[in-house]
């Protein structure tokens, strides 16, 4: 099968930890491990977050100030090659040399009239505390929001139109080529009137950009990997019900939190309108997802739109 794998930021960076380089390998080392089986028997795209790398890195940009911040899509950039280079060298060691893997720097087309750009919802970078928060607002303008019981910097996150290295992309797997892409969702940029490709200041969401490059490749399958065994309605309450399968149109009429798990419900519910299968569940428990034993899949032909655990 050919399938594209969406490393969530768990994967990378995990909520407390501090964001070294060794304990970027390390991660990345245990999700390449747990990745190997399914790389050496199917064509694997590997896509990945940025946000807390991509924060950190204009936090250390701030910190030099005898020259301008280097804007968002260089070091969206920056961290496609940060990171691609760490899976990359990872997943060759997990396979012993079995199969090649190429890190490939993408963009990603967005519409510089997307709405996004004046309501930025990315979370990105560290988190800080309320005062913290205020402060970096003030002295850097940035746009602040709470993620959970913290604050964090948000930017704009406009949809992926596609991915413009898909057909590069495609011509690596035809020829027996592990990838790893469109790392941060891609960086973003705009054509404008005369073809020309131009960046633009945000961070397109991964899970969107995976279904759009899902989609560009025909893939047969998008596995977003996260840190829960279900998507569940109504999560942390005592109604909570976890989700075995559904089918796009019944997904699409349950309410999921908008920074956390509806990005993910919206690039599952294109992968299947598109014809593809998407499967949701843990990293750690990759075997049972794909056996169906945890996780939830969505897929276009599920009757009854939406079967919960234990149903």
């Amino acid at each position: 099968m050919r399938i594209v794998v969406a490393l969530g930021g768990n994967a990378l960076a995990r909520r407390g930890e501090p964001m070294t380089a060794d304990r970027l390998r390390a991660n990345v080392r245990g999700a390449c491990q747990a990745l190997a089986g399914l790389a050496r028997e199917h064509e694997v795209v590997i896509t990945h977050g940025n946000g807390p790398q991509v924060g950190l890195l204009a936090l250390q940009n701030l910190a030099y100030q005898d020259v301008a911040a280097y804007p968002l899509d260089i070091l969206g950039a920056e961290t496609q090659g940060m990171i691609g280079y760490v899976i990359q060298q990872e997943l060759s060691n997990a396979l012993a040399g079995e199969r090649e893997v190429a890190a490939v720097l993408t963009t990603t087309e967005v519409d510089e009239a997307d709405p996004a750009f004046e309501r930025p919802t990315k979370l990105i970078g560290p988190t800080y505390s309320a005062q913290d928060a205020a402060e970096a607002a003030a002295e850097y303008r940035w746009t602040i929001a709470r993620d959970g019981g913290a604050f964090r910097r948000v930017v704009p996150s406009p949809e992926p139109l596609r991915i413009m290295q898909a057909p590069l992309v495609s011509t690596l797997l035809d020829n027996g080529t592990l990838v790893v892409c469109v790392g941060g969702g891609g960086v973003p940029v705009r054509t404008d009137s005369k073809g020309r490709q131009i960046g633009m200041q945000a961070v397109v969401d991964k899970d969107a950009a995976s279904a759009a490059l899902a989609a560009d490749l025909k893939a047969d399958m998008l596995i977003m990997l996260t840190d829960g065994d279900f998507v569940s309605q109504n999560w942390g309450t005592p109604e909570q019900r976890d989700i075995l399968t559904a089918s796009p149109e019944g997904l699409a009429e349950l309410a999921f939190a908008e920074g956390s798990m509806k990005p993910k419900v919206d690039a599952a519910i294109r992968v299947a309108r598109a014809g593809g299968r998407t499967l949701i569940g843990p990293l750690e428990r990759l075997d049972d997802l794909m056996a169906r034993r945890v996780g939830t899949e969505i897929r276009a032909d599920v009757d009854g739109g939406v079967v919960y655990v234990g149903e």
